[in-house]
């Protein structure tokens, strides 16, 4: 049995999911089978880690019922981040947020990754969302192509919200390092703008002989006390294909300094997501 008090590594990205529930239209991918928090907790244990962060999936829009009773079910262990409708009204949209933070939301995602039309950062709709989180210390957790990065970062970061950027800050494998996004990634880091999640190499092309190394290595020589780790269990369109023990070997053999992994693994997102 886990110490609840004590954080002895911290999970920044998982999923959890039911078949039987009700899928949004326009979706890229689908729940292969049931995957419950209590399942989560278990795996976590399992390798010595005592706290994780559930991130809502795209393929059930903005209904977080699922999210939420796990949340109310583990509160001491776990945190979330849900996907929100920016067409709410405003004041019940505030009041929404504010009743989510207490059940343990710390962040609003914007998956908009394959989306086929980008939703306008620029609306009237987002830039109170974005303003809404920044004024309730909610980050937004960002999930994008790297080439259109830079039609909705600047305006996340004018905004003063937080901004998370999911596996390596997705930059194209092509372009690697090289990126103007991922260059504009380690700017931002650097300055104290932006955390980025250290997680899921294969989708930043590690099956197809990519290596992470010098993502990690630049992610860390910009500013190492902005960067959490995450297995992005159990691994949406990458089932099977790797065990809980390979996302954290991935990671840690990346990083040389054992003090700079413990702020990574425990200090950085104990932080980040409140625990």
């Amino acid at each position: 049995m886990q110490d609840k008090g004590k954080v002895t590594g911290i999970d920044c990205h998982a999923h959890i999911m039911a078949l039987d529930f009700p899928l949004a239209p326009d979706i890229h991918s689908r729940p292969a089978r049931d995957v419950s928090a209590k399942e989560y907790l278990e795996v976590l244990h399992s390798h010595g880690i005592s706290h994780g962060v559930l991130t809502a999936p795209s393929f059930y829009g903005a209904n977080n019922a699922l999210l939420f009773d796990a949340l109310r079910s583990f509160p001491d262990q776990l945190r979330g981040t849900a996907i929100i409708d920016p067409a709410t009204e405003i004041i019940a949209l505030e009041r929404q947020l504010q009743l989510m933070q207490e059940i343990g939301i710390v962040g609003i995602r914007l998956n908009w990754n394959k989306k086929k039309v980008l939703p306008d950062i620029n609306s009237a709709q987002y830039k109170r969302l974005l303003a809404l989180a920044r004024d309730l210390d909610l980050h937004i957790e960002l999930f994008i192509e790297d080439h259109l990065q830079e039609q909705v970062v600047p305006q996340i970061l004018a905004s003063g919200a937080t901004l998370v950027l999911d596996h390596f800050g997705h930059p194209d494998p092509k372009l690697g390092v090289n990126s103007p996004s991922f260059q504009n990634t380690l700017k931002a880091l650097e300055a104290g703008q932006v955390w980025v999640k250290l997680s899921a190499p294969y989708r930043v092309g590690s099956l197809n002989g990519v290596s992470i190394k010098p993502y990690v290595d630049a992610l860390v020589a910009a500013n190492p006390k902005q960067l959490v780790w995450a297995s992005d269990w159990p691994w949406l369109s990458y089932e099977n294909q790797f065990t809980y023990a390979d996302c954290l070997t991935w990671i840690q053999s990346e990083v040389d300094d054992s003090v700079v992994w413990e702020d990574i693994f425990i200090h950085n997102p104990k932080s980040l997501f409140h625990f």
